[in-house]
């Protein structure tokens, strides 16, 4: 469970950047973020997975690039499912979308398989 907390803090601070780069999301208070995060958790966990099996075929005719726009579309469904939260557009979820994904990559490299923090170390 403190994995998921961690993972659903990633997210927060992913999506809290992607609010100071790009114009277009927005969020009303902190609570808001976190709700944000917390429902973006749980719509990629339930949603996602059969959003990626009803494309299967564009995605790979795309070569997986049609994975981002299904990103994009899980950050909109967030957007319409919470107010508060606001994606003006296509183009600024995808962005978001993508300092999303990239925030949540760099940050998994220091959280283990089963959700706790990693300290790597030189000894063997």
């Amino acid at each position: 469970m403190t994995g998921f907390f961690l993972r659903c803090a990633i997210v927060a601070l992913g999506l809290w950047l992607a609010t100071k780069v790009l114009v277009g999301l927005q969020f009303d208070t902190a609570g808001t973020l976190l709700a944000a995060a917390l429902l973006l958790g749980v719509v990629n966990a339930i949603v996602r997975p059969i959003a990626i099996i009803l494309t299967l075929p564009l995605t790979l005719v795309t070569l997986g690039l049609f994975l981002i726009v299904i990103n994009a579309a899980m950050l909109g469904l967030v957007a319409a499912l919470l107010s508060g939260f606001a994606v003006s557009g296509f183009w600024t979820a995808i962005g978001a979308s993508l300092i999303v994904s990239l925030t949540s990559w760099l940050a998994s490299g220091l959280i283990g398989g089963n959700g706790k923090i990693e300290v790597i170390s030189g000894k063997r």
